[in-house]
């Protein structure tokens, strides 16, 4: 296959300096932002832990930096997508996956959902 350069997206590199956010900071405060922006339902637990659904009911995301079963398998982030018309499917983040990074991951998801 032969693309024209001028087809292809550029690379973009962020300066050295602007990488500070590529190591977690154990933070929810971004994907919180993002889904609070998008009217999703946000329940705080006593333990801290965090469980935030779509407006329609169709997708979970828990930040669950309390939750010993998530802890024992090593994650801190569950998003759970519950369509209506296929099967259940979830992802997990472990703890050192930066909250930006998860953030992303569920912007692009709701872009072509109907979250």
């Amino acid at each position: 296959m032969n693309t024209s350069a001028t087809l292809l997206p550029a690379v973009v590199r962020p300066a050295v300096e602007d990488r500070h956010w590529l190591s977690s900071d154990h933070c929810a405060a971004p994907v919180l932002d993002l889904l609070n922006a998008l009217g999703w339902t946000i329940a705080e637990t006593p333990e801290a832990n965090i469980h935030m659904t779509s407006p329609e009911g169709g997708v979970y995301v828990g930040w669950l930096p309390e939750d010993p079963s998530a802890w024992a398998r090593e994650i801190v982030w569950r998003v759970q997508m519950l369509p209506a018309d296929g099967e259940v499917w979830v992802q997990e983040f472990g703890v050192d996956t930066p909250s930006e990074a998860v953030a992303g991951f569920l912007a692009a998801l709701v872009t072509h959902t109907s979250c």
